[in-house]
């Protein structure tokens, strides 16, 4: 079967004699708008490719040490972190920014 379109209800006010046409749906209103939404799956973003640079090498054997140039690297001791805290700081953001 085929949904039915809800059918456009009239209200008048006592006040005003004007007559206004709204169709009514059951949906709730968002609490943010779609610019917000939008830099949350930005700060998302940057979050998740904060932490995968600071995803370590895969080394077939267990027993090996890990380099530690590798570990003490410029990537995941100083750009990680700082994309990290730029995702949340953009994150809060669009949390606190107010939809007009």
């Amino acid at each position: 079967m085929a949904k039915e379109k809800p059918k456009p209800t009239v209200m008048t006010t006592k006040s005003e004699e004007k007559v206004t046409t709204s169709t009514h749906t059951n949906r709730m209103p968002l609490l943010f708008g779609d610019i917000n939404y939008k830099m949350m799956l930005a700060g998302l973003v940057l979050i998740l490719i904060g932490y995968g640079l600071m995803m370590g090498g895969n080394n077939a054997d267990p027993k090996a040490a890990f380099p530690t140039e590798e570990i003490y690297s410029f990537r995941r001791i100083i750009l990680a972190p700082i994309v990290i805290i730029a995702g949340f700081v953009v994150e809060v953001f669009a949390i606190l920014k107010i939809k007009k």
